[in-house]
């Protein structure tokens, strides 16, 4: 289909609209067409508001307002766009009208009929108005995810170098999590369960077709219900529209949107982007979702942090020998992304050890690199005036895989250094600092506690817990007050993470200072159906004790049978049934948005 057939079909409404891999939730009219919407406005009112449009041709957007009682319309904005594929700022101070009731009109004209127009997330913003929350929540919610980043190769967690000094500050200042557990090991499974507290089997994604059922209640939209101006910056495909990760953002960056030469290396150019956005939203409640991949691999990082721990002038000489390398792997995806294995590296007469040095070197610098951005970022909240208003979560969705069982790359076990990932939380006016917390803590543990710092429920669904209780009793070490109520107590609970791809099923859990790995239909006979690890004196999981302690093995193998029932009996209504139950019209708003294909 032509791009114009296809506009042509485009409805006018509510939808689902991207320019230059920049997406909002739009309202589409076609000119001449004029949308008319009523609004009782509240004390510090403004139009929070993009335009943009696909068409070569000019396209004249025209805001309005209409008073009782006054008979001339007042014309606030008219703007004709003449560049497709771009949004521009359209944002609208309201202070003269505020308190009335008034009429808002959306115009658009154009020379030829049909033409379209998009008015990008309009929403009506009230500057100074506190949280729906309790009165002591913070203004703002950044949520930074850092893909692929494994938690031993931070300083915060007593690594030898000074990868992260911003996050070890970070850490300083608020609240540090010794031992979370990523509840996958790759970020198209990860990320959903930490968006929804909901286990993969439960929300259902789980391989690279899976995408967030539409039942399911994310972060961004019990923020949004709450008044939240929310925004998503994402890095890889992963973590936006093909995983249904856009619900309840107003507008969403996805990864072909970058523009920087090295993509790889995200946090600089997304910082770029979300400062402007903070400052223009300092003064309402906020949310957003920052995800940056800088530790990922291609992992060589930028100049200079690319001569931090490497030798610059070997770079030729180990780049000619990955090439030769990859001659040894499969064809395939690890050999396009250069991931070797030990047999392999032997095979091509690679020295291991000295390899896979050179992939720490560069890793290590990429996670300075990335950790300089968010210095920036938080230089940032504190010139707005932001600082001791915002909290600013920090996690990693998996790590990453550097022989330490012969292979290397993510996805494809769940031993430590795959899935034991950071987690701190920074607010300087909510979040007690020094807070360092030893118990085993989850990743779908992090979206209650943020509902709870901010005092919104979380929805009744959810499978992980706030970590409110641990952090204000005898679990945190700083042994000060959370300057929010704290509900409940802590409930030690297990810490499953799940890989479940075509090449078979493992699930892993957690207990009581153990952890065991079920192998499950796997591909390689040899695996052992059960692997049993000192979860404390071996975090990665290099030591088998399956046979020395039996009876642990039986215990957890039940505790996997349990949890997997529950988490089968949870499971999210699919799409296709909840479109069963739906309207025509709700179906259509359902795919207008792209929730539902």
């Amino acid at each position: 289909m032509f791009d114009r057939e296809h506009l042509a079909e485009t409805p006018s409404g509510v939808g689902w609209h991207g320019l230059s891999e920049i997406y909002h939730e739009s309202l589409v009219a076609k000119a001449p067409e004029t949308i008319r919407m009523p609004l009782s406005l509240p004390a510090r009112p403004w139009l929070d508001m993009s335009i943009g449009t696909v068409e070569d041709r000019p396209v004249t957007f025209r805001v309005g307002v209409e008073q009782e009682g006054v008979a001339d319309q007042q014309v606030l904005l008219e703007r004709t766009v003449t560049t497709p594929d771009r949004w521009e700022d359209a944002s609208i101070d309201l202070a003269a009208y505020a308190g009335e009731d008034i009429t808002l009109e959306l115009s658009l004209s154009a020379a030829d009929a049909g033409t379209i127009g998009f008015w990008g997330s309009p929403a009506v913003r009230n500057d100074g108005q506190p949280p729906l929350g309790s009165g002591d929540a913070p203004q703002g919610v950044v949520l930074i995810m850092a893909d692929t980043l494994r938690s031993d190769h931070l300083d915060a967690y007593g690594y030898e170098r000074e990868t992260a000094p911003v996050l070890s500050r970070m850490a300083s200042e608020g609240a540090l999590f010794r031992d979370n557990i990523s509840q996958a090991s790759w970020t198209k499974v990860s990320t959903p369960s930490i968006h929804t507290s909901l286990y993969p089997t439960t929300d259902t994604v789980k391989d690279v077709p899976d995408r967030l059922p539409t039942s399911a209640n994310t972060l961004a939209e019990v923020y949004r219900a709450a008044g939240y101006a929310t925004l998503s910056l994402s890095s890889v495909t992963f973590t936006g529209q093909s995983s249904n990760m856009h619900q309840g953002f107003e507008e969403l960056h996805e990864a072909g949107s970058r523009t920087a030469d090295n993509v790889t290396k995200s946090a600089r150019e997304y910082v770029d982007r979300v400062l402007p956005w903070l400052e223009k939203h300092r003064e309402v409640p906020f949310f957003v979702f920052l995800h940056v991949f800088d530790p990922h691999s291609p992992f060589a990082p930028r100049p200079p942090y690319d001569s931090l721990w490497a030798d610059p002038a070997k770079r030729a000489e180990f780049e000619e020998e990955l090439d030769h390398v990859r001659e040894f792997i499969d064809p395939g995806f690890l050999r396009s992304q250069g991931m070797p294995s030990r047999e392999q590296l032997l095979e091509a007469g690679v020295d291991p050890e000295r390899f896979i040095n050179q992939y720490h070197d560069w890793y290590d610098g990429s996670i300075r690199g990335m950790d300089s951005e968010i210095g920036r970022l938080l230089e940032g909240l504190q010139g707005f005036g932001l600082a001791d208003s915002t909290l600013v979560a920090f996690i990693g969705d998996h790590g990453e895989e550097f022989l330490e069982h012969d292979q290397t790359w993510h996805g494809h076990t769940l031993y430590g250094e795959l899935v034991n990932v950071p987690l701190l939380l920074w607010w300087p006016g909510g979040v007690p600092a020094g807070t360092t917390v030893d118990e085993t803590v989850r990743s779908i543990d992090l979206m209650p506690t943020l509902l709870a710092l901010s005092g919104l429920s979380a929805p009744e669904e959810i499978q992980g817990q706030s970590l409110l209780p641990l952090m204000n009793g005898p679990a945190g070490s700083a042994g000060v007050d959370v300057d929010v109520e704290v509900e409940g107590e802590w409930i030690v609970r297990p810490a499953v993470s799940e890989r479940d791809l075509g090449e078979g099923r493992s699930v892993s859990l957690v207990s009581e200072g153990w952890k065991i790995v079920q192998n499950i239909d796997g591909e390689d006979e040899g695996d052992p159906e059960f692997e049993l690890f000192d979860h404390g004196e071996d975090p990665l999981n290099l030591v088998d004790v399956a046979d020395e302690h039996p009876d642990v093995v039986e215990r957890l193998a039940k505790e996997i049978d349990r949890w997997q029932r529950l988490s089968e009996l949870a499971q999210l209504q699919s799409d296709e049934d909840l479109s069963s139950g739906l309207s025509a019209d709700e179906l259509q708003r359902l795919r207008g948005l792209g929730y539902v294909r």
